[in-house]
C-alpha cells in the first residue's frame, strides 16, 4: 500500500468536533476554537524503547501511545478534541498490523469524541509513533503544577506500580499467569487516562496537577519545584493494588513510588476542596487517595520528604524509563 492508500484508509468516514474546519484531504487543518483555550501535546513511542512486540499487539501500542498524550491533557485540565499522527513504518511491519495500531487509538479516541486530523508517514529502520493531541478548556481555567500551595492536600488516583509490574511479567516471559498477573498486564497495556475525573474539577479555583508517567518520585518533586514548595508522604498511605504486592511482594513498595507509566493523576487541592474532590472521584468510578500535604520550604530548595514509621527521608527524582531500566 502507497502512501495515499493507507492515509485513506485511516481517514475517519466523519468528524465529531464542530470547531473543526479543515481535516484530513488538504495541507494542513483548520480549527476555529470557540472562545476558549487550546492545550496540545505531544508524544513519540519507538519500539523496543517504549514498547516491544513481545509484549504488547498493535492495538495496544496504538492504545497506549494515544493514552500518554490524553493522560497530558487530563493533567492539564482540558477536554481532548482533536489528534495527529506521525508514524516511521519498517519494512517488517504488515499493512493489517498498521491498521490494527490505528484501531487501538481509534477506539480510544471514540470514547472522547476525538478527531483524527492529519500527520505524517514515512519509511524507516524502526517502528515510531508520534501522535500530538490538542484539547479545550475555558479561558484560564488551564491546570498547571505550578499551582500547589502550603496547607494543600496532596492526593493521587487509581494504584500505582501496576504497569512496571505487567511489564515486568510479560519481559520474563512467565506463563500460566493468574488473574492477578492478568490484571497487571491489562493496566501495562491499556491504561485509561483520568481525562473524565480531571474535567469534573473544572469548578475548583485552584488545583495543582501533574500525570504520573515517571512514578510519584518524579512526578512529586515536579509540583515542589515548579510551586516552590516542600511536600511531605506518608508511605503507607500511597496505594497498590493487592495483585502488585501478590505478584512482586519484594519490589511492589519500589515500584509504587518510581515504576512509572500507570498514567495516573498526582494532585494538591486546598483542605477546603478535599471532600468535593473525594466525591467527584467516587462519582467518575476511581479510586483516590490522600497520600500527603504541601507546605513550606524548610530548606534552600524545594523537597519533598517521604515518612516511613518514625523515620523519614528525602525522595529523589526517579523513574522508569521504559524498557531501558531505573533512571
Amino acid at each position: 500500500m502507497d502512501e495515499f492508500s493507507f492515509i485513506r484508509s485511516v481517514q475517519p468516514a466523519y468528524y465529531k468536533q464542530s470547531s473543526l474546519i479543515k481535516g484530513i484531504s488538504d495541507d494542513a487543518a483548520v480549527i476555529r476554537p470557540s472562545g476558549g483555550d487550546v492545550v496540545t501535546a505531544v508524544d513519540t513511542m519507538v519500539e523496543d524503547v517504549h514498547f516491544s512486540r513481545k509484549t504488547m499487539q498493535p492495538h495496544h501500542i496504538g492504545h497506549r501511545v494515544l493514552a500518554a498524550n490524553l493522560s497530558d491533557l487530563a493533567a492539564m485540565g482540558s477536554i481532548p478534541a482533536y489528534y495527529m499522527v506521525s508514524i516511521t513504518i519498517p519494512s517488517d511491519w504488515s499493512e493489517e498490523e498498521l491498521i490494527e495500531l490505528y484501531a487501538g487509538m481509534d477506539d480510544l479516541a471514540a470514547l472522547y469524541r476525538m478527531d483524527l486530523i492529519g500527520g505524517d508517514t514515512v519509511s524507516g529502520r524502526e517502528l515510531s509513533v508520534t501522535v500530538t493531541v490538542m484539547g479545550m478548556v475555558a479561558k484560564g481555567k488551564a491546570r498547571y503544577r505550578s499551582a500547589a500551595v502550603p496547607g494543600d492536600v496532596l492526593f493521587v488516583t487509581g494504584t500505582l506500580g501496576d504497569s512496571r509490574g505487567g511489564l515486568e511479567w510479560l519481559l520474563n516471559e512467565k506463563n500460566n499467569s493468574s488473574s492477578d498477573q492478568a490484571f497487571l498486564i491489562d493496566r501495562h497495556r491499556k491504561p485509561w487516562p483520568r481525562v473524565s475525573f480531571a474535567e469534573s474539577l473544572s469548578a475548583l479555583q485552584r488545583v495543582a496537577l501533574n500525570d504520573v508517567s515517571d512514578g510519584i518520585a518524579n512526578e512529586a518533586n515536579e509540583i515542589a519545584e515548579s510551586s516552590g514548595v516542600d511536600i511531605h508522604i506518608a508511605k503507607d498511605m500511597v496505594p497498590f493494588s493487592s495483585e502488585l504486592k501478590n505478584t512482586f511482594p519484594d519490589q511492589y513498595q519500589d515500584w509504587m513510588l518510581s515504576g512509572g507509566e500507570d498514567f495516573e493523576l498526582l494532585g494538591a487541592v486546598p483542605l477546603s476542596d478535599w471532600t468535593l474532590v473525594q466525591e467527584n472521584a467516587e462519582a467518575a468510578g476511581i479510586q483516590i487517595t490522600k497520600i500527603g500535604d504541601v507546605d513550606e520550604v524548610s530548606g534552600d530548595s524545594p523537597r519533598v520528604f517521604i515518612k516511613e514509621s518514625d523515620q523519614i527521608a528525602i525522595l529523589k527524582k526517579s523513574g522508569y524509563t521504559h524498557l531501558k531500566g531505573k533512571g
